[in-house]
């Protein structure tokens, strides 16, 4: 079967994630400039297509400043910058996004996401009813376009900054989430529809709402797939690193580090928690599906574990459903980005999404 070239993106810790060993936290691992930067740079030599900068109010360093910092740095590989939109201007956001595409030679991609401004707490329609407006405002101004905007929360009549992006189009807009009021945000704005991990029969169904909802207002998605990654020489290698990871992790720092994330709560995280607590007594929610990593984190809660040729089974049985692009993760995440480089990566007809 020819399958078309996907995406794979790697991680990079922003946001204070980064263990050997999950829940014990570690000075050398902590987020900071020289960390993330050479975990990116680690990234771009391993081969990879693209890099998540993710952020987080309360957690880690600014994603903006630091894709802004590490883009001249680059000379391949693109950003995937993520962007909490209750926390941004637009049209600020705008002109940002259009200069560090600039300095990266126009290799810059933006992940929204659907935030409170810290402090509040908005209900999800009115929420995602705002970074819906905050999608279509980024898209007209970086498409070059005059913006005379009309909303429940902006109302804004602008041209577009003088500063616009390399192609002079709006960068792809990845976005995730499983409500009600994040579906219908993805299928009326984003580019990227997102996922996080889950059982074979889970992932196809949604990808096939997430396309009958799109198709209602005249659009088509991409699909992304969020997973972590342990690669080994051997199953039984991959599977007693998975098993050193949580080696040292108690219960009560497991619960305390889901709790602290903002998105705590969201419909995502709860199906990531159910996930965990449906699978098999080793942690394993379907074949090489392991949710352990999700007993010490709030977001992504599962990993891929096996052997080489098992994992590239897994990923190619993703792409066979619908999906156009992976973004991955591991521990510690330099690491195992240069496990999974050296032997996953060269068996993958892969490149960025365009």
């Amino acid at each position: 079967m020819t399958r078309p070239p996907c995406e794979i993106s790697w991680f990079s810790a922003l946001c204070d994630d980064d263990y050997e060993f999950l829940g014990v936290a570690d000075p050398r691992l902590q987020s900071s400039w020289e960390h993330c930067r050479d975990i990116v740079l680690q990234a771009e030599a391993g081969g990879f297509d693209n890099i998540l900068l993710p952020s987080g109010y309360a957690l880690g360093i600014d994603t903006t400043a630091f894709a802004a910092g590490i883009a001249p740095l680059l000379k391949r590989i693109r950003l995937l910058m993520a962007v909490r939109i209750g926390e941004m201007w637009p049209p600020q956001l705008a002109r940002q996004i259009a200069t560090i595409d600039q300095m990266l030679g126009g290799r810059l991609t933006v992940n929204i996401i659907s935030s409170d401004m810290p402090g509040e707490r908005l209900a999800s329609a009115p929420r995602y009813a705002r970074t819906i407006e905050a999608m279509s405002i980024l898209k007209t101004m970086l498409n070059g376009e005059p913006l005379d905007h009309r909303g429940e929360f902006w109302n804004l009549k602008l041209d577009p900054p003088r500063i616009g992006t390399v192609s002079g189009k709006a960068p792809l807009l990845y976005f995730g989430g499983l409500s009600e009021d994040a579906r219908e945000a993805a299928a009326k704005a984003c580019d990227v529809f997102l996922m996080w991990p889950d059982r074979r029969e889970a992932v196809a169904s949604v990808i096939a709402d997430m396309k009958s909802r799109a198709a209602r207002y005249g659009r088509e998605l991409r699909f992304g797939y969020r997973a972590h990654m342990i690669v080994r020489d051997t199953e039984a290698e991959a599977r007693a690193a998975a098993d050193r990871l949580l080696s040292k992790l108690d219960a009560a720092t497991g619960a305390a580090i889901r709790a602290r994330s903002l998105d705590s709560t969201s419909a995502g995280v709860r199906a990531q928690a159910d996930l965990r607590e449906k699978a098999s007594e080793d942690g394993y929610a379907e074949a090489y599906l392991w949710t352990g990593v999700g007993r010490a984190r709030s977001g992504c809660g599962a990993a891929i574990v096996g052997d080489p040729d098992q994992v590239l089974a897994k990923l190619n049985d993703y792409r066979d459903m619908g999906i156009d692009a992976f973004i991955l993760s591991g521990y510690p995440h330099a690491a195992e980005a240069d496990l999974f480089a050296r032997h996953v990566l060269p068996r993958i007809d892969h490149g960025p999404l365009v």
